[in-house]
């Protein structure tokens, strides 16, 4: 302790009496010290409740009440129209001429036109009292048959009332963001969720939607505020004798674990957001061994164009796969080669170009001209000049053309630690299966498991934030114990700024507008 010797248990009570009475006297400094390094913004505390008349959507106009269909637009068996705001309830009884069923009850209603009196469908209706429902606003939905001259009809009829308007894309989700429902990690869950297209993107995205992202984000943020606060204390009361030294010490460790944390997170190797964009893999090789016939086999279609002539593919083909649950973004691509046609040397520059953005590397041989050694291998694969680092399989196609003369291929590199190889024959489908397990046990080393461990990044502003964050702390760190605590308060403030610009907890108008408009209208 720097309490001063002798003062043994009792002063260390004493001391902690002193800190408890130093914080309690420094709150309101403290507070208005965090209060200016943290504007207050939508979905905070401060400004959650109705007729928030900052930004776009949720808070384009005071109290009102917005609709929209919720479901796929087109023909179906059930479509759900939602309404959101303090004019549902009358916009349910003016439809129904009943009045709202119980909360969250579905009930059998006629549905008609307010004006006259048409009958537009007989469906079930569902009444969502504020603040227990998804946005926190008095809710309706109405469930009608999925006809378009049906949810043409009943949109009209809403659009008619006085007080309602059509919903902006994501409105409904901004305004459950607004109402404190759900913070902006878990709304660009909400977001992926809806437009997952693989099993493991499903389980990312509604890990994330159910907070622990944003959880992880929190406990940061609480333990910034918490050495901020106590930093703050140390700066008004160390003269005084009434806080320790300990204190600061405190804040130090936190800080430096809290920096290690971050710095771990932020080594990821972008696993979030290769699972939730799609691992970028590009199928190359010389012209003529399969890599077109490949594409083909891999997305069961003739996607492309296959010729005996060399040289036919001359731009870029993209596919989007699913391999074991995984997103693939599959692109085929024009056989490298010294071009003299000035169409095909485009085609091999964008080749080029493509090869050096892939997360993964198709690279497709001719089995029946390179040796299955791995110096061979190795000596091909280094001609297609793939980039460094980045993952590659090697695919020997035209299996069937080796009759029994056929050996296994290895891995290349020293004591067989590069990259795996496999047999295929694009034209009878033997060997598929091989390469299916290889690319999942690829991209499950790209993606990991969503499900395991912390979870993951999953868009590129969480990694701008983050990066700020610990960039703070490391000149928190830099300043040593002689450094002006005011300048390593600030570094701490910044830190916490950024953290709240993650889930939404400091204002920054612009981050809503785009993540909110990529949403569907009725979401």
């Amino acid at each position: 302790m720097a309490c001063g010797g002798g003062r043994g248990q009792a002063g260390a009570g004493r001391a902690a009496m002193a800190l408890s009475g130093a914080m309690r006297a420094a709150r309101g400094r403290c507070a208005r010290a965090l209060s200016s390094a943290v504007p207050p913004a939508a979905g905070t505390g401060a400004t959650r409740g109705t007729g928030d008349t900052r930004g776009t959507g949720a808070t384009r106009g005071t109290g009102d009440t917005i609709f929209a269909l919720s479901s796929a637009p087109g023909r179906s068996g059930v479509a759900v129209i939602r309404a959101s705001g303090p004019g549902s309830g009358a916009a349910l009884r003016s439809l129904t001429g009943t009045p709202e069923p119980p909360p969250r009850v579905m009930a059998l209603r006629r549905i008609r036109d307010p004006q006259t009196a048409e009958s537009l469908d007989r469906g079930l209706v569902v009444w969502f009292p504020g603040p227990h429902s998804f946005t926190g606003e008095d809710c309706a939905e109405l469930h009608v048959h999925g006809g378009p001259a049906v949810v043409s009809g009943v949109l009209r009829a809403l659009g008619r009332l006085p007080g309602l308007r059509p919903a902006e894309p994501g409105e409904f989700t901004r305004r459950a963001f607004a109402h404190g429902k759900l913070d902006l990690t878990a709304a660009e869950g909400l977001r992926d969720l809806i437009g997952a297209e693989t099993e493991a993107q499903r389980r990312q995205a509604l890990r994330q939607m159910e907070g622990d992202l944003g959880r992880l984000y929190q406990r940061w943020s609480h333990a910034l505020t918490q050495a901020l606060a106590h930093l703050e204390a140390y700066i008004d009361f160390s003269e005084d004798d009434n806080v320790e030294e300990e204190v600061l010490t405190q804040v130090r460790v936190t800080v430096r674990a809290l920096l290690q944390e971050l710095r771990g997170h932020l080594r990821d190797g972008r696993r979030g957001e290769l699972l939730r964009e799609g691992v970028r893999a590009v199928i190359a090789g010389p012209p003529n061994v399969g890599k077109s016939s490949l594409l083909n086999l891999l997305c069961r279609r003739p996607a492309a164009i296959v010729s005996p002539t060399a040289g036919t593919t001359r731009d870029v083909l993209e596919v989007a796969l699913d391999i074991g649950g995984y997103p693939l973004v599959l692109s085929d691509t024009a056989g490298l080669r010294q071009a003299t046609d000035p169409v095909e040397r485009e085609g091999v520059a964008r080749a080029r170009d493509r090869l050096c953005q892939a997360d993964l590397v198709l690279a497709v041989l001719d089995a029946t001209s390179v040796s299955p050694t791995p110096v061979a291998l190795e000596a091909a694969l280094a001609a297609l000049e793939p980039p460094l680092g980045t993952p590659c399989v090697l695919v020997l196609n035209k299996a069937d053309l080796l009759g029994g003369h056929r050996g296994s291929p290895s891995p290349t590199g020293a004591q067989g630690q590069g990259p795996p190889a496999t047999l295929l024959s694009c034209k009878t489908g033997e060997g598929l299966e091989a390469l299916l397990e290889l690319l999942t046990q690829q991209l499950a080393q790209l993606c990991g498991d969503p499900l395991l461990g912390s979870p993951s990044l999953t868009q590129s502003r969480h990694s701008r934030h983050l990066g700020a964050c610990a960039a703070a702390l490391e000149r928190f760190g830099d300043l040593g114990d002689s450094g002006d605590l005011a300048v390593a308060a600030e570094q701490l403030r910044v830190a916490r700024r950024e953290l709240g610009r993650i889930t939404g907890h400091v204002g920054a108008e612009d981050i809503l507008d785009i993540i909110f408009r990529d949403f569907c209208v009725g979401k």
